[in-house]
């Protein structure tokens, strides 16, 4: 079917009181898993490709793009694209001719006046090209080599009247805030601040969204959702399960040298943990 729009599916999954999963993806072992566990509980779903994943392939964007888009096209659930965590404009301004619906502009790690300024600029931009637009404010922090942050460290945490200010006055159409969870996390032991998401999804007029799930626990995610998230980013946790499986076929089987035996397998279960956290979302 035709590329969804990440905005749509986000929207539709606002209204209903459940999220839609997005997941980051670096190969095509990622893509095509992704689609199977999306597929496989009959769920839309959106692909996610960061600035580090582009950075990783070269620095070039159309690659991983028009694979996706084409096994986006072929799958049985609208599946979306969405650029995620972009901080360079002249990555941004790529988007829309690589097909994406969606951009997630990072200026997170700006002061606050200097991030307002970038996400207006790059919003007014995105909305010129049809583009939807997300944001984030707070720390949530753990990517591109940062220490593991302290979630519970003061001032980490977002604001919900800050919140409500910068979507006013920046114009952005969702906002990934910082309740606890932080990227990159290996194990699920993230406690999520579920008072503060309430008065989030109290003050704030557009949908929410959760980064750095990988580390949530199951419990957890579900509240997250009950309580206003409507877009939850995964990537840790696909990687967690690719790398286990290979390295459990490795071990079995020394005298593999065949990459489609154990590529497989790792796509194999990044499918199973695709499917499996799509159905927490929406339980």
């Amino acid at each position: 079917m035709p590329l969804a729009a990440t905005g749509d599916l986000v929207t539709a999954a606002a209204g209903a009181r459940t999220a839609v999963a997005a997941f980051n993806i670096i190969t095509l072992e990622h893509v095509e898993a992704v689609i199977a566990g999306a597929e496989s509980v009959a769920a839309p779903v959106v692909l996610q490709v960061s600035e580090n994943a582009v950075k990783f392939r070269y620095g070039r964007l159309l690659p991983l793009a028009r694979a996706a888009a084409a096994a986006a096209e072929r799958a049985s659930v609208p599946v979306a694209l969405h650029l995620d965590h972009v901080q360079s404009d002249d990555l941004l301004r790529q988007a829309s001719a690589a097909g994406f619906s969606s951009v997630m502009y990072d200026a997170a790690r700006l002061p606050y006046e200097e991030n307002l300024a970038a996400t207006r600029a790059a919003a007014d931009w995105a909305h010129a090209q049809g583009l939807w637009i997300e944001a984030e404010l707070g720390a949530v922090g753990g990517k591109n080599g940062e220490p593991p942050l302290d979630a519970h460290a003061p001032g980490a945490r977002t604001d919900p009247a800050e919140a409500r200010a910068f979507v006013a006055d920046s114009g952005v159409d969702a906002l990934a805030v910082a309740i606890g969870s932080s990227h990159a996390m290996t194990t699920r032991t993230a406690a999520l601040d579920h008072d503060r998401l309430k008065r989030l999804a109290a003050a704030l007029g557009v949908p929410l969204v959760l980064h750095g799930s990988s580390g949530v626990p199951d419990d957890e995610l579900a509240a997250a959702v009950a309580g206003g998230i409507a877009k939850v980013n995964v990537g840790t946790a696909l990687n967690i399960a690719m790398t286990g499986a290979i390295r459990e076929f490795l071990a079995a089987h020394p005298e593999a040298v065949d990459s489609r035996k154990y590529l497989s397998v790792g796509r194999e279960a990044m499918a199973g943990t695709v499917g499996r956290l799509i159905r927490v979302l929406n339980a």
